[in-house]
């Protein structure tokens, strides 16, 4: 990830006077050109950007001789692996610049060949049964004919004749294709996240570079990062940080309505994970920042590369002013065929927005003729609508669109046999779609992704990083507003508070919250979750010390007494750990208010306290009067009850609390996928490295522990818990995982038969079928869930919760958490 800086000191001949010149430029790694220390051209070969312009025509008053400077990233426009796309930075993988010359760029040779190209493109793609196609044919055959390549005064005739074909116009009933310039650039994945700053300004001074010699030009920008299209908070943030003269140009750019920031959020978030609360402050930090940089709040929702959709998203959308959304992610699906490309789609609470798949089912297009006849083709509501979007672009790495694909676009603008293409906004796309939305579809609930269902598992620490962190947030912004409110001299932390959340937002970015991106980044992701830990432990120790100032003041004479806070909206009677001053451990009853506190001086004294028991065979019964449970050796959950109704949880001979181990081997892509193949190999842990042992003998906590050998060399160690007066059983368990290719979960068969099974979703719930009745049914093998997941009959129902994790899935009478 280091970049070598390249003096490059030019001398134009006199003699190429009225010539267009070019400073030609190609290597391996990514470059931009630095011109009197402003950047201003990106350079990436694999992103077909090889060339400076440096005159159009070169003028006696123009300078010949001149210096550049070229910066050059030791990583290409997809990282620095080797072997594949997805391949780990390898360090020892060299990068090498080829070529450096100053040329003199032949306009009329570009032009033919892209007429050539337009052209030989409809003599194969439109099909023998159209005239058209033999019309292009034998126009680019007369064109071959006409040009002598020695004699350039033969290729202005043998252009008319293209223009000729370009110029016989479609009738009025063709479809239209809305072109949006676009450049998707992944806040971080192959590359960490300070190479995507420099991704950024590369592709951006691309797009003004295109902008200032076409100003028709359109570039719709959804990450505020540095170098996309569609811009999101975060990479603008990053480039008026970074870049402020490129920045100022965007901003004119975004005056004249080329430079067009879509999105609305602070960067292109996972649509699954991200919490309720977390999804809003997306929202709100982004079209705050869109409103406060740029005078306006984004009215389409840009998310085009996320690994599904959450069934809230719709409600949000709309509360955050946002009635219009635009992905293309679903024609990834493994198994079905979305069948809709623009439709109404219907959140949990029944809120609406206007939904757009292009159907070129890409969102890096490259305007050419095979492209926009898929378009029209794969379009899977025609008759509908007659209007569809195409974003084209070199994406995911940076890049953006090009000069050529322009070029090639411009001869399709209206061409008889093409559908009719024009360069548009998202605006413009969206109000049509509006216009003509009387007979779309309505999807109801969630866009779920049949692919990367190992993303809702993958790097562990990540996902307990963000559920940890959206807690403390939380926790911080519950007791500065109770401290406010009851000290109006305590200040509320807004500044940190929005730097903290910032740093949450941005590790919520689709590839690392998902776990599929690079350790660098992984690593820099942990970091900020350490940072808002201890950020936010000091922010919520300065609200406690205001709010209960006087409370935590000793006093002589008084007994030894414990502040305990609760910041859930409901009062809580649980049992909790304390330490004296001695540093040993207590356990005391508490009851503490909704959104309150309560001092606990002498603990409660519980009407049930927890009774242990060791039975003969080994097994070790608990009950607090509310359950009762029996845990085998193997810590096995046997029996699990309601004392009150004798209602048995657990089938006979079944074991809840199994952990299972299945083979891990994706087809392609490892870090994101979990194949439906991977149930056919599972095996039960059954290697006992500790049997269950009483660990708390009972009263206020009764509790059991052992440990297993999971796999060839990892161990897994767990404590299961139960307290006086309490509804469920915990288990805290910690895993030392050195496997590879391997997945791990925990199976929970119930005594519960129901067709559907309810997950918690942002702000809400959803249902999923617990069969296999279609092939809908059977791609959710593995699905996504928040903090629990129930299976209910009426009258009774058992719920699986987790602190930490979101893979699960329910098929039959079995709750399976992934771990």
């Amino acid at each position: 990830w280091e970049t070598c800086w390249f003096k490059v000191e030019l001398s134009i001949p006199t003699a190429w006077a009225g010539r267009e010149v070019h400073f030609l430029w190609e290597s391996d790694g990514e470059g931009m050109v630095w011109r009197d220390a402003q950047p201003v051209q990106g350079l990436t070969k694999e992103g077909e950007k090889t060339s400076y312009i440096l005159t159009s025509s070169l003028k006696e008053t123009e300078p010949h001789s001149l210096t550049l400077y070229v910066e050059l990233a030791c990583n290409g426009l997809f990282g620095a692996g080797k072997g594949s796309m997805i391949a780990p930075p390898d360090p020892e993988r060299r990068f090498t610049l080829s070529k450096a010359e100053l040329v003199i760029f032949n306009r009329d040779v570009y032009e033919l060949l892209v007429d050539l190209e337009i052209l030989l493109d409809m003599a194969q793609l439109l099909g023998e049964e159209n005239q058209r196609s033999f019309q292009a044919l034998y126009t680019a055959n007369q064109m071959v004919n006409m040009c002598d390549v020695m004699d350039p005064s033969t290729f202005p005739a043998a252009r008319d004749l293209a223009a000729a074909i370009f110029s016989q116009r479609n009738g009025e009933s063709q479809h239209t294709i809305h072109a949006v310039g676009h450049c998707h650039i992944d806040s971080a994945w192959l590359w960490p996240y300070e190479e995507t700053i420099r991704k950024c300004a590369r592709s951006w001074v691309t797009v003004v570079r295109l902008m200032e010699c076409n100003p028709e030009l359109t570039f719709a920008c959804s990450q505020l990062r540095l170098i996309s299209v569609l811009w999101q908070a975060q990479q603008f943030e990053w480039v008026r940080s970074w870049y402020p003269g490129l920045y100022t140009q965007i901003q004119d750019f975004v005056a004249k309505g080329q430079f067009i920031p879509v999105g609305g959020t602070w960067v292109e978030m996972d649509g699954n994970l991200p919490s309720g609360e977390s999804m809003v402050r997306q929202f709100l930090q982004g079209q705050r920042f869109f409103q406060e940089q740029f005078g306006r709040i984004c009215s389409e929702f840009w998310l085009p590369d996320t690994f599904g959709y959450s069934a809230q998203l719709p409600q949000l959308m709309r509360g955050c002013g946002i009635r219009r959304f635009l992905t293309q992610k679903l024609s990834w699906n493994l198994v079905n065929t979305f069948p809709h490309h623009t439709f109404f789609w219907e959140g949990i609470d029944g809120s609406q927005v206007l939904t757009h798949f292009p159907p070129g089912d890409s969102y890096g297009m490259h305007g050419r003729v095979e492209e926009m006849l898929k378009t029209v083709k794969n379009n899977k509501d025609k008759g509908r609508v007659n209007h569809s979007a195409l974003l084209f672009g070199f994406g995911d790495g940076g890049g953006g669109p090009t000069q050529k694909m322009l070029d090639r676009m411009k001869r399709m603008s209206d061409t008889d046999g093409l559908p009719r293409v024009q360069i548009s906004t998202p605006d413009r796309l969206f109000s049509v779609l509006e216009k003509e939305s009387s007979q779309l579809c309505t999807w109801v609930g969630e866009l779920f992704l049949e692919l990367h269902n190992g993303t809702y598992t993958t790097q562990a620490q990540i996902k307990k990083g963000n559920r940890e962190c959206e807690r403390i947030l939380h926790d911080v912004e519950v007791l500065s507003t109770l401290a406010v409110a009851r000290d109006g001299t305590f200040q509320y932390p807004a500044s940190q508070l929005q730097r903290l959340w910032r740093l949450l937002l941005l590790n919520q970015f689709h590839d690392v919250l998902p776990g599929s991106c690079i350790q660098l980044v992984v690593e820099d992701a942990l970091q900020y979750y350490t940072e808002i830990r201890r950020a936010g432990t000091r922010l919520q120790e300065e609200a406690v010390q205001s709010l209960c100032r006087e409370l935590l003041q000793p006093k002589a004479g008084s007994a030894e007494s414990t502040l305990v806070l609760n910041t859930l909206p409901w009062e809580r009677t649980e049992v909790i750990s304390r330490t004296g001053p001695a540093g040993t451990e207590s356990l005391a009853l508490v009851t503490v208010p909704s959104m309150g506190y309560a001092i606990v001086r002498e603990p409660l004294l519980s009407p049930q306290p927890v009774a242990v028991r060791k039975q003969e065979d080994g097994s070790i019964a608990m009950e607090n009067g509310v359950i009762a449970v029996c845990l085998d050796m193997m810590g096995h959950l046997t029996s699990l009850r309601l004392v009150d109704s004798e209602r048995e949880s657990v089938p006979d001979g079944c074991y809840a609390n199994q952990f299972a181990l299945f083979d891990d081997v994706p087809l392609y892509w490892d870090a994101w996928d979990v194949m439906d193949y991977h149930l056919e190999t599972r095996k039960p842990v059954t290697m006992l490295l500790k049997p269950l042992e009483i660990t708390l003998a009972g009263g206020l906590r009764g509790s059991a522990s052992f440990s297993l050998q999971v796999g060839e060399g990892s161990t897994l160690t767990q404590e299961i818990i139960l307290d006086a007066t309490c509804p469920y059983l915990r288990f805290l368990t910690q895993v030392e995982w050195k496997e590879a290719h391997k997945f791990l979960k925990v199976e929970f068969p119930v005594q519960v038969r129901s067709t559907n099974a309810t997950y918690e979703i942002q702000f809400g719930h959803l249902q999923r079928p617990t069969h296999w009745n279609t092939s809908w049914d059977w791609a959710r093998f593995e699905v996504w869930a928040h903090k629990w997941l129930d299976l209910s009959e009426h009258g009774f129902g058992v719920a699986l919760l987790n602190d930490c994790k979101y893979g699960a899935s329910a098929r039959g009478n079995v709750l399976s958490l992934s771990l």
